[in-house]
């Protein structure tokens, strides 16, 4: 249903759908509120049924139908609370391109998916870094964790950024197309390309699901947190080859996430998991403790999303990470070699229990914009053991439990 705002004494509503008979019709209404008569302003609504043909057809004015519908008050206040706006499905994608970062800020494109077939686990990180002092540049790795085997990475960069910068993967980088794009490798939404002395990869992403905001959609909008987080493809598939060392490793239908971070710089500790829980459920976790120096010594903060066949919980994206009214807040502490996540909303409970296994993680250095430095510590076979509860009168009852073994993908980071 679209909903136009009041204007000129009346809102305007708007259904597109398609009947029983296989024809798609519109269903077109209106309501005046006025302060004569507030209930039945807000409650009737005078309609007109027609045949969406004639949107595209005003030669034709097929019969359709009028009428009157009434809504019951008391269902007003849900039918308002399941008000959602409209917004460009690449909202999460969005942020700055090469050209449009800020200086001081770091923007971060990354890629993290697992194999079934095989249960390798693979990484590819892309940074765009605009120092306080210095020449803005482009860098990143890829790495790839095999079973039974110490994971493999690789840099690639840095590049510095000039104006008109040329790609070896193939022609001219474009500054201005959304996406990551240096000399040695390209993250779009459609596409990974790229190569190091050890690695090259070609692959193809697809994804039809909804972004997953993991901090609220406002604070990524409006950079409102000195680092933000959104899952623009939080159920990707990733259909293609990597070379490891000249050894074919060939991929169909692997699956795991395209991610963006931009901010300031990393945070002063931090944990994060993605995690593919089942055919139609992911889980998203960041739990941080922010690097400025007025809020490092506050609790970390938890952002949690769990999205169970396309419905995300916490409903709130707000919810895990502030609470109501700052009570209820998501507990988390990131430390090695496990860390936890626990918090209760809308009648649920949730504890997350992740572990990174010593033989199947790397250490990364990271470097921040301003020169600071922190360690990160990531694993694509990590294991993660996630209870949802249900509230039933004053007990909490199991109501749903995943292990996962080996395909979580999870990361400490400290300083």
């Amino acid at each position: 249903m679209l909903i136009a705002p009041l204007s000129q004494g009346r809102i305007d509503y708007h259904v597109r759908f398609t009947a029983l008979d296989g024809h798609e019709y519109v269903l077109e209404g209106h309501k005046s509120p006025t302060w004569r008569s507030p209930r039945r302003s807000m409650t009737v609504l005078p309609l007109r049924l027609r045949p969406a043909q004639e949107e595209d057809d005003r030669e034709s004015r097929s019969a359709g139908g009028q009428g009157l519908l009434r809504f019951r008050l008391r269902t007003l206040p849900s039918f308002a609370a399941s008000w959602r706006f409209p917004r460009s499905a690449e909202s999460a994608e969005s942020a700055e391109t090469l050209t449009a970062a800020r200086r001081g800020r770091l923007n971060v494109w990354y890629s993290t998916f697992t194999d079934s077939n095989t249960g390798i686990g693979f990484w590819f990180h892309h940074e765009l870094v605009r120092p306080v002092s210095g020449a803005p540049y482009t860098h990143g790795w890829a790495a790839v964790y095999q079973p039974d085997r110490s994971p493999v990475i690789d840099r690639f960069g840095p590049h510095s950024l000039p104006g008109s910068a040329s790609s070896s993967l193939g022609g001219s980088i474009p500054p201005q197309r959304p996406g990551f794009h240096s000399p040695s490798a390209i993250a779009t939404a459609h596409e990974l390309r790229g190569e190091t002395e050890q690695l090259t990869w070609d692959l193809k992403v697809s994804a039809d699901c909804a972004p997953l905001h993991t901090f609220p959609r406002l604070a990524w909008k409006r950079r409102l947190l000195p680092a933000v987080h959104a899952v623009p493809q939080a159920q990707a598939r990733y259909t293609g080859s990597v070379r490891l060392d000249g050894k074919l490793l060939p991929l169909a239908d692997a699956r795991g996430a395209n991610a963006r971070i931009a901010g300031r710089g990393n945070a002063h500790h931090w944990a994060w998991l993605h995690a593919d829980l089942d055919d139609d459920t992911v889980l998203e976790v960041v739990t941080a403790v922010s690097g400025l120096p007025l809020l490092r010594h506050l609790p970390p903060l938890v952002f949690l999303r769990l999205r169970r066949a396309g419905r995300d919980w916490p409903r709130g994206d707000w919810r895990s990470s502030l609470g109501v009214m700052g009570v209820g807040r998501f507990r988390g502490r990131p430390q090695l070699p496990t860390w936890t996540v626990q918090g209760h909303a809308g009648g649920r409970r949730i504890t997350v229990r992740v572990h990174l296994p010593e033989g199947s993680r790397t250490a990364v250095a990271y470097t921040d914009p301003d020169g600071s430095r922190a360690v990160c510590h990531n694993s694509e076979r990590a294991d993660a053991h996630v209870r949802l509860e249900q509230r039933r009168g004053m007990r909490w009852q199991p109501e749903r439990t995943w292990d996962v073994r080996g395909t979580a993908h999870a990361e400490v980071g400290l300083r």
